[in-house]
């Protein structure tokens, strides 16, 4: 990989980690009309994203293994993008179903944030685990850019939730931004794609 492809895949984890915790704090908005915002529900979002993700990152790992490339990569986050659509589409029909049949909101609110962000926050799990593998050339170092890469995308989560809470929800309702991470994502992924492909029709064309 070179400086720019790497600095490219610094770049795109940290944005995976802003969108990550953007989705994770609009979440308390989406279930708060029906279940409230006490700390269960809180209680309920974090499990299901802390889990989602330790999936993913499994997922993640695993799938690094099989001839990593850049397009891969960049397709983990198409996937992403399409997955995190339908919290837009579904979240009020969803909410309104489960709301009218659970009476108990703890249950409630875990069952609904399992089914709106169980599935999108497995597929942005794997991103950090394939992002090492893509990064690391020499073993010698890989905890050193394993520990520059959380870092990143752990500063991108940092961010992505004093912005989305602090600016987004003030500006925005909760449908448009959550559209403008799942858009985001999208970019991202056709990114990578064309990157990587400009960068094999040099080498063929040097070959």
């Amino acid at each position: 990989m070179s400086i720019k492809t790497n600095a490219l895949i610094y770049f795109l984890a940290f944005c995976s980690g802003f969108c990550i915790m953007g989705i994770e704090l609009l979440g308390g908005r989406i279930l708060a009309p029906y279940f409230g915002s006490s700390v269960h529900i809180w209680g309920s979002i974090i499990t299901v994203f802390m889990l989602s993700l330790s999936f993913g990152y499994l997922l993640g790992g695993k799938l690094s293994t099989k001839n990593a490339s850049l397009t891969k990569y960049g397709l983990i986050f198409l996937v992403a993008s399409i997955m995190v659509v339908p919290i837009t589409l579904f979240s009020q029909p969803i909410m309104e179903f489960i709301f009218t049949h659970i009476e108990d909101s703890r249950y409630g609110s875990l069952l609904a944030s399992t089914a709106l962000f169980f599935i999108p926050t497995i597929i942005l799990g794997m991103i950090s685990p394939y992002s090492v593998r893509l990064l690391v050339t020499d073993n010698e170092k890989s905890g050193q850019v394993a520990g520059i890469l959380y870092f990143v995308s752990t500063l991108g989560s940092a961010l992505g939730t004093i912005i989305t809470s602090f600016y987004f929800v003030l500006a925005f309702d909760v449908n448009t931004i959550i559209s403008a991470f799942a858009s985001t994502l999208g970019l991202l992924g056709v990114l990578a794609i064309v990157i990587n492909s400009l960068a094999g029709n040099k080498e063929l064309a040097h070959a």
